[in-house]
């Protein structure tokens, strides 16, 4: 798990105000830079790769029951993918998590191959930036380029 204070969390979340984060305080990120809110009605998840915001736990013991488990860590740490990228000697400093060179929903491999060490603040706002110019389009919609801003 990783953490990181309010300011960076709030520099990487701008480009996620398609989503509805009011009342969420992020509280913890995954290796690869997932988040984990808390709020007054339970704790959610912000799968950056994919661009969803869910709430899966009623309360904080919720989620902790839930990464205690293989499923649960696979599914929302990407266990297995964070300790081949660390085979690799990739290792993130107090501000870094690990990303993907070519981003999944770019079509990049979900493989250690295709995983780098990145600024927290910068890779989480990019992903946003590209869920918000490519949400819209159908499945399957082929990316000639993206603008960065």
């Amino acid at each position: 798990m990783r953490r990181f204070t309010g300011e960076q969390y709030a520099r990487a979340l701008e480009s996620w105000a398609f989503l509805d984060l009011a009342g969420k305080k992020p509280s913890l990120s995954s290796p690869f830079g997932d988040i984990f809110f808390e709020s007054e009605d339970g704790w959610w998840f912000l799968d950056i790769v994919g661009g969803n915001l869910t709430r899966d736990w009623s309360s904080g013991a919720e989620l902790q029951a839930a990464l205690n488990t293989r499923d649960g860590q696979d599914n929302y740490l990407m266990v297995e993918l964070a300790t081949a990228a660390t085979g690799l000697n990739l290792h993130p400093g107090e501000d870094e998590i690990l990303s993907f060179t070519v981003p999944p929903m770019l079509g990049g491999p979900l493989s250690a191959d295709n995983v780098e060490v990145s600024d927290m603040v910068v890779s989480v706002n990019l992903y946003g930036q590209i869920h918000e110019q490519t949400r819209n389009l159908p499945p399957g919609t082929p990316i000639a380029g993206i603008n960065i801003t």
